[in-house]
C-alpha cells in the first residue's frame, strides 16, 4: 500500500523521539560523571548529587521530549511501524558515546548500526496504513473483540504466573522473569498509548473524546501498565548487566508489541504476503542489529580490561576514593567506574 502523510508524520516524530532519547542516556551519563567527580559519591552506591547537576536534569528533559515525540507517534502510525524504529536510539547513543564519552565503538558495532539502519528503512518501505479512525469508541470496539480478549486474559495469566510464582524463586538469577513481565505489560501500555494519544489528537481536532468513560479507561490501563512495567525493569537492571537486559527486552517487547497491535488494530489486513514477509525480514535485521551492537560493546567493555593490569578496588569507592597498594586517588570525571567495571577488575586483580 501507498505511503500515507499519516505515515510520513509517525515515522519522522519516531525519527525525532529515537533521536532525543538516545542523547538523553550521554547527556544523563555525562551529568552523572560530573556529579561523581564533584561530590566523591557516585548514583550507584546510594549518592544523590546527581540532582543538583544541571547537565543531568538537562538529559531528563531531553528523554522526556522524546518520549513525548514517541507517544504523539502512535497516534499516526501503525505500532508495527512505530516500535520498531525505538532501535535507531541505541544508534545514536552508540555513535555519540563514541565521540563525546571516548567509548569506542567497534567495527561490528559499525555493522550493527548499519543492521539497524537498513531493517528500519525496509520496514518503512513496507508498512501498512490504518483505517482511519473516527472515535475512541471505535477503538473500543476493536479492544473488545474476542481475539484481542483472548490476548488480554494471556498476558495477565502470565504476568501473574511471573509475579508471584518465578519471580520470588527466580527472578534474581533469570533474566527472562523481569524482562518476560515488562514486555508483557509493555504490549499493553503501547496499546493504551496508541488508543490514548488517537483520542487526544481527535480531542484537538474538534472531535471531544474526553467525554466518553473509554477515554479514561485506556490512560488507567496506561498508569497501570508502565509503573508495572517500569518496576520490574529497574529490577532487571539492578539483578543482571545492561548488555544481557537490553537486547533481550528489546526483542521481547517489539515482538509482544507488534502482535498485539496485528491483533487489535489488523494492521496486516489488506496487505500482501510480499509486503509482510518484507517487514518481518526489516524487524529480524533490525532485532539482529541490535543485538550486535550491543553485544560488541559488552566485548570491548571486557577486553579493555582483560588488557590492563588493575589492582583490587577498595570499599573505600562509596566516598569517591579508590586504594592501590596503599596509594589513593580520587575519581576525576572521565574516570568514574560503573558496577559491573569494578566486579570484572576486581575478578582480573584474583587471577
Amino acid at each position: 500500500m501507498g505511503f500515507s502523510k499519516e505515515n510520513i508524520k509517525g515515522v519522522l516524530l519516531a525519527l525525532l523521539s529515537s533521536l532525543f532519547i538516545g542523547a538523553s542516556f550521554i547527556i544523563k551519563k555525562k551529568g552523572l560523571r560530573r556529579a561523581a567527580a564533584a561530590s566523591g559519591v557516585r548514583a550507584g552506591v546510594g549518592g544523590y548529587s546527581y540532582l543538583l547537576e544541571p547537565l543531568w536534569w538537562l538529559g531528563m528533559i531531553t528523554m522526556i521530549v522524546g518520549e513525548a515525540a514517541n507517544f504523539i507517534a502512535y497516534a499516526f502510525a501503525p505500532a508495527v511501524l512505530v516500535t520498531p524504529l525505538g532501535a535507531l536510539s541505541i544508534i545514536v547513543s552508540a555513535v555519540l558515546a563514541h565521540f563525546i564519552l571516548k567509548e569506542k565503538l567497534h567495527k561490528l558495532g559499525v555493522l550493527g548500526c548499519v543492521m539497524c539502519i537498513a531493517g528500519s528503512v525496509i520496514i518503512v518501505i513496507h508498512a501498512p496504513q490504518e483505517y482511519p479512525i473516527n472515535s475512541v469508541l471505535q477503538i473500543w470496539n476493536m479492544a473488545t473483540q474476542p481475539a484481542f480478549l483472548l490476548y488480554v486474559a494471556s498476558v495477565i495469566v502470565l504476568v501473574f504466573i511471573l509475579v508471584f510464582h518465578f519471580s520470588p524463586r527466580c527472578g534474581h538469577t533469570d533474566v527472562l522473569v523481569y524482562t518476560g513481565i515488562c514486555s508483557l505489560m509493555g504490549s499493553l501500555s503501547v496499546m493504551s498509548v496508541k488508543a490514548l494519544g488517537t483520542s487526544l489528537k481527535l480531542t484537538f481536532e474538534g472531535k471531544n473524546q474526553l467525554i466518553y468513560p473509554e477515554t479514561w479507561f485506556f490512560m488507567l490501563v496506561v498508569v497501570t501498565c508502565v509503573i508495572t512495567q517500569m518496576n520490574y525493569l529497574n529490577k532487571a537492571l539492578d539483578s543482571f548487566n545492561t548488555a544481557v537486559v537490553s537486547p533481550i527486552y528489546y526483542v521481547m517487547f517489539t515482538t509482544l508489541t507488534i502482535l498485539a497491535s496485528v491483533i487489535m488494530f489488523k494492521d496486516w489486513d489488506g496487505e500482501s504476503g510480499g509486503s509482510i514477509i518484507s517487514e518481518i525480514c526489516g524487524f529480524i535485521v533490525v532485532l539482529s542489529g541490535s543485538i550486535l551492537l550491543h553485544s560488541t560493546k559488552e566485548f570491548e567493555r571486557s577486553s579493555s580490561f582483560r588488557g590492563s593490569s588493575y589492582m583490587p578496588v577498595s570499599p573505600t569507592l562509596s566516598t569517591g576514593l579508590c586504594s592501590t597498594n596503599g596509594e589513593s586517588f580520587k575519581h576525576d570525571e572521565e574516570n568514574v567506574l560503573l558496577p559491573e567495571e569494578i566486579c570484572l577488575r576486581r575478578q582480573e586483580s584474583t587471577r
